[in-house]
């Protein structure tokens, strides 16, 4: 029993992680976004809307100045003001936004956003548990190797999800009539795009696919499409 209670206690931990985690990503979420009102993405979105036989793709304006999408556990779709911001200056095309929309779809569509907020508490948990093991054998350095182990798994789901809803975004933009041009023309905009101002990479960028390999994937599951 005392040799499981590490275990008992990540479990209740890793539980207690994700009720918190979720409402406050919920409540952060609601105080600092407003819904998206722009005449030329509308008319693409409710291209995809039509494509997904629904009547209307909502989108969120997420007020923070890093550029990124993201899909809420609740299945609500945002855009951040830094990312919109590029879109109006002309450094993105309302295509290449429409592929960014499709992808935040694609992590809804597949489950991927609720689920990543369970990976980071298990995650969180898993790490707690690893330490304090590792630390009665390794003292000093068990809780690094804990910490490293955790960060590498989850940088592995993480990507294997961007493939996922790379793929998904793919598929809905060709059926709308877009094609998969614009998902790779902002592939190879995005590491500019998201560098910071001291000029030093982003930590979106640990947990994304190379842009090579993004676009690679993508021209082998047209080549796929395209023999059947």
């Amino acid at each position: 029993m005392i040799r499981a209670l590490p275990i008992l206690l990540a479990v209740l931990y890793a539980f207690a992680m994700y009720r918190v985690s979720a409402w406050r990503t919920a409540r952060q979420l609601d105080a600092q976004s407003t819904e998206l009102a722009d005449p030329m993405l509308k008319i693409i979105t409710d291209r995809m809307a039509k494509a997904l036989d629904i009547n209307r793709i909502r989108v969120h304006i997420y007020e923070i100045e890093p550029v990124n999408g993201l899909a809420a556990p609740d299945g609500r779709i945002f855009i951040t003001r830094g990312f919109y911001r590029k879109f109006q200056q002309g450094d993105v095309t309302a295509d290449e936004m429409a592929s960014v929309i499709a992808h935040e779809l694609g992590h809804v569509a597949l489950g991927h956003s609720r689920r990543r907020m369970i990976d980071f508490s298990g995650q969180n948990a898993l790490r707690t548990a690893l330490a304090m093991i590792l630390g009665r054998f390794l003292p000093g350095i068990g809780p690094w190797i804990a910490h490293s182990l955790t960060t590498l798994l989850a940088a592995r789901l993480s990507r294997a999800d961007e493939y996922e809803a790379d793929a998904y975004a793919a598929a809905l933009l060709t059926k709308a009539g877009i094609g998969t041009a614009p998902q790779k023309s902002l592939f190879t905009k995005l590491e500019k795009l998201t560098q910071s101002s001291h000029g030093t990479a982003p930590a979106w960028l640990l947990s994304h696919p190379k842009t090579s390999e993004r676009i690679a994937a993508l021209e082998k599951l047209e080549s796929r499409w395209q023999k059947s």
